[in-house]
């Protein structure tokens, strides 16, 4: 029902994954009088969702956006809200090409309403930061994100390595263990692979071998069941099948899909990490523990596989002009986090001087292949 009345005011459908605040939105404006105003508070994910295209060039196109206010995290309107919150003013009438991007760094303040009421005149207030961005840059940037003109960065993720998404077990109660689930049901170790699922079980920008133990020893899953490749089971790998099957497992909806359904989705070892959701400054992670990740994290793999390069890569990704950039291809969240799909990590721009400074674009020597990290990664 939602979905066709979205084809019948703008036109075109709107992605079954937009939550009902969006239908709201778009019958807010329908129903907006000629020369009418609306002033309208949304989730940042209005701007960022896969829907976000197609709703804001019909938008852009039928109405006059006249201005858009954002909020530092310390002067959110909803502190208690994992949420960023974005107002949106907007008028219908004749759309514009410019429009005023504000962000507000001050809680409890009146400046907001000063700055509204004075139909945008007044605009040297302390605690309002206000741009005038051109309409277009504004939308294929993001409403949420600051002012990207889109012909400063030569340089993205994608020129320097690959991202994909964790493995999605199906199940993690099932198929994550601890050491000590691992002896209770008798699993040979060549049916386990080591693993991290929790963005939190990783505190540093480094995971090393003592940080699993410490993992380990607090009866954290650090163990995920794979048996892709086997085909005699011993006894104590086909009693935890069955168990699974008991549970119902084979009749999960991601599970279905695998034949046979505990096939497990391979991954190499990432060299890095990077955390998918989180608020931490240090978002790409050195796996030194030769780990597998879960969907808690995206795996990026260097395009060359030296020790070197891996660890120019790794120290380019944490410098702060790099880390400030993920606002641009991110969802942005409450308090601060900030997810990031794979395919929008790969184009995570890096600055030209970090490419430099890192020497990221120079070539690869043989001999440096041979001082990989991880020597069983790439084979």
């Amino acid at each position: 029902m939602l979905k066709k009345l979205s084809v019948k005011i703008t036109g075109d459908s709107i992605d079954g994954r937009a939550g009902y605040h969006i239908f709201f939105l778009i019958q807010a404006l329908n129903l907006l009088e000629k020369n009418g105003k609306l002033a309208f508070i949304m989730p940042a994910d209005t701007c960022e969702g896969t829907f976000a295209n197609k709703l804001w060039k019909w938008i852009s196109e039928k109405f006059c956006i006249e201005a858009v206010i954002t909020f530092e995290t310390k002067a959110t309107p909803f502190p208690a809200v994992d949420t960023n919150a974005i107002i949106f003013l907007i008028k219908n009438s004749k759309p514009i090409t410019n429009i005023f991007w504000v962000k507000s760094s001050q809680p409890y303040s009146t400046d907001l309403l000063k700055f509204v009421s004075s139909n945008f005149k007044i605009q040297e207030i302390d605690s309002l930061e206000i741009v005038t961005r051109e309409l277009k840059e504004a939308i294929a940037t993001g409403l949420t994100r600051p002012q990207q003109n889109h012909n400063g960065f030569i340089f993205h993720l994608n020129d320097f390595a690959r991202v994909m998404r964790g493995i999605a077990t199906g199940s993690n109660e099932f198929f994550f263990l601890t050491a000590k689930q691992v002896k209770e049901f008798g699993i040979p170790k060549e049916f386990i692979k080591r693993a991290v699922g929790r963005t939190r079980d990783i505190t540093g920008s480094i995971l090393n071998d003592e940080d699993i133990q410490r993992l380990e020893d607090k009866n954290r899953p650090t163990y995920l069941f794979s048996i892709n490749g086997h085909d005699a089971l011993p006894d104590s790998v086909t009693n935890y099948l069955n168990a699974g099957k008991e549970m119902g497992l084979p009749d999960r909806s991601l599970i279905k899909q695998r034949r046979p359904w505990y096939k497990m989705e391979k991954r190499e070892v990432p060299p890095l990490l990077f955390a998918y959701l989180g608020r931490r400054n240090t978002r790409f992670i050195l796996n030194e523990a030769g780990v597998v990740p879960l969907t808690g994290f995206l795996c990026v793999y260097p395009r060359y596989k030296d020790k070197s390069y891996i660890l120019n890569l790794w120290e380019a990704l944490n410098h702060s002009d790099t880390l400030k950039n993920l606002q641009l291809v991110g969802k942005s969240y409450g308090s601060g986090a900030i997810k990031v799909e794979p395919g929008n990590l790969n184009i995570l721009p890096i600055p030209e001087h970090i490419v430099k400074q890192f020497d990221l674009q120079r070539p690869c020597m043989a001999e440096d292949r041979q001082l990989s990290l991880f020597p069983d990664l790439y084979g």
